[in-house]
């Protein structure tokens, strides 16, 4: 067996979308991650993946992104001026707790007590999640996620007997398909036979998605704030132009990648980069290296600037960053928006809810906080913010 790490996009790109190699990250988060979407491999992936894509069709996504998601975020940025200082990491989640909630399939009362709850929850998942590059004991991580995911079970419970309740009442014919909940809990229930899925493997799924959109959209929100007013001279001219704000958060996306690196075991003899790697064969995937290719991005590519020059047809600015092939992030739209989707023929476009929330905060404008003082999170070898002070109004 041997390992090998790829760090240019075209080899990183290649083996992201090669059916030969299969996940090799996670297996030390089994509690939460075993034989989750992302971890399924072959035609199980393919059906359950199929079945869930539904739910992320673009009029859906564009419907949730300017209809429900912008409602609920003029209320939370209401708050925010009331409030006048608050920190981003926490508005962040507070912000795609719902939207994570909602298409994970998690009823929430509107208490302020409980949403705290279910993010400290989602943190504990997060830090499950990623235990390969947590800086901590595993075995302490894996209890904790333990923990937090008995506790969450208390808010699935309601939530999985309303659904399961509605789906009896479909396969009756008493209730039309198009009155379901959309979300991955009905989808999995309605299809839960042929899917030939137990109960752990739906609870496992709906913890992965709470956890996979919450965590990584907050940071990566944090991690475009921080670079625009780095950038910027003028946010509140720059939230006026849309576009160019998608841009700025495409270009954030790929300078600081959800994860910095995939990992792939080789599990039939396969060719990338004109190398040929073995069955057992272990691979990393440097993703964000492949990110700052300077063939692809330029010479400037370790600098933020949203202007630049792709020289390659098949990568966009935010790179590699929600992966590539069967496994690429359901969620991509929702984050990161439609690149010119107002030229697509679409009526109303569709710029992404980082986009959106940062556009509605540097509108009433959105500064660094003058006295307090942002920092990293230190259990983690990931590029995670703990707190990020702002004041707005």
């Amino acid at each position: 067996m041997a390992r090998a790490t790829l760090n240019s996009f075209v080899e990183v790109q290649e083996a992201l979308c090669n059916p030969n190699l299969r996940q090799n990250l996670y297996e030390d988060s089994d509690i939460l991650m075993k034989d989750v979407l992302l971890t399924l491999h072959g035609e199980k992936h393919r059906r359950r993946r199929q079945s869930e894509l539904k739910l992320f069709t673009r009029s859906i996504t564009n419907d949730y992104e300017n209809i429900i998601f912008s409602e609920f975020l003029n209320q939370m940025v209401s708050r925010a001026i009331e409030a006048r200082d608050f920190d981003l990491v926490e508005f962040g989640y507070l912000a795609t707790i719902q939207l994570t909630s909602d298409f994970a399939g998690v009823d929430r009362e509107a208490k302020d007590e409980d949403t705290k709850k279910l993010i400290g929850i989602v943190k504990k998942f997060s830090e499950g999640a990623t235990i390969a590059h947590s800086n901590r004991k595993k075995k302490a991580v894996r209890q904790n996620l333990k923990i937090a995911k008995d506790s969450f079970l208390k808010f699935l419970k309601p939530s999985w007997r309303r659904r399961k309740q509605l789906v009896e009442e479909f396969k009756k014919g008493r209730v039309k398909e198009e009155e379901l909940p959309k979300d991955v809990l009905t989808v999995l229930l309605k299809n839960q036979t042929s899917l030939k899925l137990n109960d752990g493997d739906i609870e496992r799924e709906v913890c992965f998605y709470l956890q996979a959109g919450s965590h990584s959209t907050a940071n990566s929100l944090v991690h475009a704030a921080n670079e625009i007013l780095n950038w910027s001279t003028d946010t509140a001219v720059l939230a006026r132009n849309p576009t160019l704000m998608q841009k700025c958060v495409h270009e954030s996306l790929r300078l600081h990648p959800a994860s910095p690196v995939a990992a792939r075991k080789v599990i039939e003899p396969t060719l990338i980069g004109g190398r040929l790697f073995d069955i057992g064969d272990e691979l990393e995937l440097d993703l964000a290296s492949a990110n700052k290719d300077i063939s692809i991005f330029g010479r400037d590519s370790n600098v933020f600037n949203p202007m630049r020059d792709i020289k390659h047809e098949k990568s966009q600015l935010f790179g590699l960053t929600f992966g590539a092939g069967v496994h690429l992030c359901a969620g991509r739209d929702l984050d990161g928006g439609i690149r010119n989707s107002n030229k697509q023929g679409s009526s109303i476009p569709q710029f992404g809810i980082i986009t959106q929330i940062l556009k509605s905060l540097f509108e009433n404008g959105m500064k660094v906080h003058p006295e307090k003082i942002s920092k990293k999170e230190t259990q983690t070898s990931r590029d995670h913010w703990e707190c990020f002070p702002v004041k707005i109004g």
